[in-house]
């Protein structure tokens, strides 16, 4: 009789397990990249096994490759629905997103990973009007992640502020612009996706950004110089941007255990994109024979100092583009969340699980997800 009730009690869970697979809500979500990028490889990757994990199988998703919904399209997207949660770049927009964007206009001050996307994800959720400009899109705001300090990754080599005169070089964003030209090069703005071809034609001269694209767009295939000097990282990310109209119709609980899950797939993101694949990308470069360079001290002195008189100029740049009028106290708001987060995860040696569950406990478990994003 024992064994009858154990395998009909088995038997019966498997029933139920099946039938909320059956009645899950099948998210459609866009990482905007391509496999071998990490907000598609692990990003979005682990989300989708995340989502059943937290909403004890309510919740499940299918993924939209970037040849369905790409970068320049994901507020679109989103907004149409076409994808239910999508990688969105607030400065890709930032006209639409110019206080969310104002965090972006800091990029060169990054120098731990872990640390800024922790940073930028409490800054929003705790900002007001970054969370009205997501509410006047119809959008709804998941967590931040960073990438790896950025490098010049080049066909000609850059060892000193003097090499980079008359260079072209794509420029991921305002802040870099700024760098460039700040130093004699032009700034060249255009989509990751068609920098490839841009450097194997001659059209750029190189890139400003992370050493992972050696690997997520090819650059080892024609990058000839990797040259190592702090250039700040990408933190500017809205990596879970939820569609309001999805958003309105999930209940309070898997609200929650969609921040969950989103909130665990961030920190897993920016391991990936600031430590695992950089070491592999420098791997593949050296492999390659692509050759490494260390900046000049003085470059490596002139650069930081850049950085410092540029928090003021990304401030007045925010003002005057935005009509931002507390833009300097924002910053300065988010400077000390940068702190914070900083001291946090050193204490933390950058453990992704580790940060993922104080993010969790300092952010997401004090948000009322009857009323966030309403």
């Amino acid at each position: 009789m024992k064994k009858f009730l154990t395998a009909f009690l088995a038997a019966s869970a498997l029933t139920l397990g099946a039938a909320n697979i059956a009645d899950a809500r099948e998210l459609r979500v866009a990482p905007a990249a391509p496999p071998p990028h990490p907000a598609n490889g692990v990003m979005y990757t682990n989300f989708m096994k995340y989502l059943p994990e937290e909403s004890d199988g309510r919740l499940t998703a299918t993924m939209l490759g970037p040849e369905v919904v790409n970068l320049g399209q994901m507020k679109d997207a989103l907004q149409s629905q076409i994808a239910e949660v999508g990688n969105l770049l607030p400065l890709y927009f930032p006209a639409d997103l110019p206080m969310m964007s104002v965090t972006g206009q800091l990029s060169l001050t990054g120098t731990n990973s872990q640390a800024m996307g922790s940073a930028l994800t409490e800054f929003v959720v705790n900002c007001a009007p970054c969370q009205q400009e997501m509410k006047d899109l119809g959008l709804v705001f998941l967590g931040s992640g960073a990438s790896d300090v950025y490098e010049f990754l080049t066909t000609k080599p850059i060892h000193n502020a003097e090499d980079m005169k008359g260079m072209r070089l794509r420029s991921g964003g305002a802040p870099w612009a700024r760098f460039a030209e700040h130093f004699g090069a032009t700034p060249v703005q255009m989509s990751v996706f068609d920098q490839f071809e841009a450097m194997n034609s001659g059209t750029i001269d190189g890139t400003m950004a992370s050493i992972a694209d050696m690997l997520s767009f090819r650059l080892v295939e024609v990058a000839k110089y990797v040259t190592y000097a702090p250039l700040g990282l990408y933190f500017s990310t809205s990596n879970f941007t939820v569609s309001k109209a999805t958003w309105d119709d999930l209940s309070a609980e898997d609200r929650a255990a969609m921040a969950r899950a989103a909130n665990r797939a961030n920190a897993d993101f920016t391991n990936r994109w600031g430590s695992t694949m950089p070491a592999e990308a420098e791997a593949a470069s050296e492999k390659a024979g692509v050759e490494f360079i260390e900046a000049d001290p003085e470059f490596v002195e002139q650069i930081k100092q850049f950085v410092q008189d540029d928090i003021t100029t990304a401030g007045t740049y925010s003002q005057e583009q935005f009509g931002i009028e507390d833009a300097p106290d924002q910053i300065q708001t988010f400077l000390g969340l940068v702190e914070k987060w900083t001291a946090i995860a050193e204490e933390l040696d950058n453990d992704p699980q580790a940060i993922a569950k104080r993010v969790q406990e300092e952010v997401w478990s004090k948000v009322d997800y009857a009323s966030y994003g309403e």
